[in-house]
């Protein structure tokens, strides 16, 4: 074997330590001061096969690929850093500890269905029609363009308008080398920006759509957030709509999106901008044609043949066909029959249908369908290879087992750390002072949901969305999520969680909803993902602690001192007061003041005026005031009127 740089000696001697697995123990800078609780996490196991891609090494590994090609090179290896340059299992298992895990070489368990490599002359292939993906700010006209686009109206069955779903569809394009452009819709609401980033990472071409009336608006920054971080991958174009309002203002919407970074072709620089409107039309032919023109300059091109190979867009539970998903093809062509695999759920293609649901046979690269067959739901973002039916088996078996073992380390690492800092401070209550040692609170509280959606991406938005609502004091832990309508095990589930429901664009069954009202189990539904967030928020505001504070309504000052006969030979004192602040009203608290300091709280016995029984007393007049067993009042002391004000909790 050669001598590879850091690996040289990799068997017999100490390879560099990665932060991440092994602790290293700092040296105590102060006696007195307690060193840190560490605790040493548990070494992952990984399975390699006798021979591996660098590229399949990295996936393996969960690593990205440029970080292992870095490490190879550090390590003397440039030649052999290729993405396809296949490696002995010997080398791999010395890579794999160089990242603090632990090798076992096994074929049968390192088994994975992979992408295929890519084409060694991929000018010889036959061209593919671009992924357009349009991005914007919400309600800036995004799905309005589309529609005049595909003559086809999704705006008025978006709830609010408010695309919430990533939606996936092609256009016929007279003119285009491919015959056709495919649309990839994503929401603009700001908790959806994994749906967004996703969006991004399957693209060709980027469209950013600003309102000509609003301007650069926080998701239009995020978007040009991923375009700067997809730089020099993916094209962009700035579609500037709503320009037929008589308030647009086309100059300043371009100056901000000079200020955010955006180098626009007319201040000299190589991004095109169009003026178009949804709404009429305008400006659209040249919107496709420049689309087209930047589609030819990229020469997109991709296998029509072989296996399939491409990303789950979006998820969901179809009456009758079960679990769907939408399928963006990237490379070879999918076919009914197809054994498939996306991340932990497989299936067999069954039916493929297009955005309007006519059937397709065969779908080729750059088409978007929507695929039914799943044994399970596929999550959005998977990516969805192709593979013979015992290899899709196999290769499920191996990643459900991966994830189970990942599941179980991340658990125990999570328990060592809770572990760690209840002990912490526990030592630290045992080292305060009894005067000083405060009292346990158990913790913040928590709103537990049961959230269901209509679909995987939504799901992952409004599970994204909700997690941050929250203070050190109460805060939102989801304890489970689901697609498709609620039903009778989620209300149980949230039951026992003494937590509440969320359904976000699904039905709930009457049946269900008679359970939950036996169980007093709340189900709050709703289309539209800000309302339950504001309605979320509002019941967690609900779990803070309030304060209170006294507000001192009236004052009266003792001037003399009266002996009243009652029953028999009873007398009672009653104190002749002037009301010298606010009013005096018996259904209000009442509290004694003498030098400065409260001598007694409690309340009215009697309010008199002329021997008259009175409810309330005004500033400036006199009255006859008697206290709830108390007696040793004097001339000069103040009786004060307050009433305790509960101020809520604010996150």
């Amino acid at each position: 074997m050669k001598e590879r740089g850091s690996l040289r000696h990799a068997r017999d001697g100490t390879i560099p330590s990665h932060p991440r697995i092994h602790q290293v123990n700092p040296k105590p800078i102060l006696k007195a001061r307690k060193a840190k609780p560490h605790f040493k996490k548990v070494v992952v196991d990984i399975y390699i096969p006798t021979t591996v891609s660098v590229g399949q090494l990295a996936r393996l590994l969960n690593v990205r690929q440029t970080l292992l090609q870095r490490k190879m090179v550090e390590a003397g290896m440039a030649a052999e850093a290729s993405y396809d340059h296949v490696l002995t299992s010997d080398y791999a298992a010395l890579l794999a500890e160089e990242f603090g895990r632990n090798p076992i070489i096994n074929d049968e368990a390192a088994f994975d269905i992979y992408p295929p490599a890519p084409h060694p002359d991929p000018t010889t292939l036959p061209t593919r029609p671009p992924i357009i993906t349009i991005m914007g700010h919400v309600d800036h006209g995004k799905t309005t363009l589309l529609d005049t686009l595909r003559s086809a109206s999704v705006a008025a069955g978006e709830a609010g308008g408010i695309t919430q779903h990533i939606g996936a569809f092609s256009v016929p394009v007279k003119g285009s080398s491919s015959g056709s452009i495919t649309f990839l819709d994503t929401p603009g609401h700001a908790a959806f920006s994994a749906m967004r980033s996703r969006g991004a990472s399957v693209t060709d071409i980027i469209v950013l759509v600003v309102a000509a009336d609003d301007g650069v608006m926080p998701q239009t920054k995020e978007v040009i957030e991923l375009i700067k971080a997809e730089h020099g991958k993916v094209g962009v174009i700035v579609a500037i709509n709503k320009v037929d309002k008589p308030e647009a203002d086309v100059e300043k919407v371009q100056h901000a999106l000079l200020a955010e970074g955006i180098q626009l072709e007319v201040f000299g620089g190589d991004i095109p901008s169009m003026e178009v409107s949804g709404l009429t039309g305008q400006g659209l032919d040249d919107l496709i044609e420049t689309l087209s023109l930047m589609a030819e300059v990229q020469d997109l091109r991709a296998e029509q043949d072989g296996p399939a190979y491409g990303h789950v867009i979006e998820s969901k539970m179809h009456k009758g066909l079960g679990s769907t998903a939408t399928v963006l093809v990237s490379r070879g062509c999918l076919t009914a029959g197809a054994h498939i695999l996306a991340g932990t759920s497989s299936g067999k293609v069954r039916l493929m249908s297009d955005s309007s649901g006519a059937p397709v046979k065969a779908a080729y690269p750059g088409m978007a369908v929507t695929v039914s067959g799943w044994r399970l739901l596929p999550g959005a973002g998977d990516e969805v290879v192709q593979g013979s039916e015992g290899d899709v088996k196999k290769a499920l078996a191996n990643r459900v087992r991966k994830k189970e073992v990942e599941a179980v380390l991340v658990d125990a690492e999570a328990i060592n750390i809770a572990r760690a800092a209840e002990r912490e401070r526990v030592r630290t209550e045992e080292d305060k002072t009894p005067g000083v040692k405060n009292e346990l609170d158990g913790g913040p509280k928590e709103l537990r949901l049961v959230i269901k959606g209509d679909v995987s991406g939504s799901v992952e938005a409004v599970v994204g969305a909700l997690e941050g609502i929250g203070n050190q004091k109460a805060r939102v832990k989801v304890i489970s999520t689901g697609v498709g309508d609620v039903m009778e095990s989620d209300v149980m589930m949230a039951k026992a969680a003494e937590g509440m429901i969320v359904a976000f664009s699904v039905n709930t069954p009457r049946l269900v909803e008679g359970v939950a009202a036996q169980n007093h189990v709340p189900i709050y539904s709703s289309k539209i993902i800000y309302r339950i967030m504001d309605e979320v928020r509002d019941r967690v505001t609900a779990l803070l602690p309030c304060t209170y504070e006294t507000k001192v309504t009236g004052e009266a000052t003792v001037l003399q001192l009266f002996d009243i006969h009652v029953k028999g030979k009873i007398t009672k004192k009653i104190a002749g007061c002037r009301v010298s602040n606010g009013t005096v009203e018996k259904s209000k608290g009442a509290r004694v003041v003498r030098n400065g300091q409260v001598i007694y709280e409690g309340t009215l016995e009697a309010l008199k005026q002329h021997r008259k029984d009175m409810l309330e007393v005004k500033k400036g007049t006199e009255c006859g005031i008697s206290l709830q067993d108390f007696e040793d009042l004097r001339d000069g002391d103040l009786i004060q009127m307050y009433q305790t004000i509960e101020i809520p909790g604010v996150l």
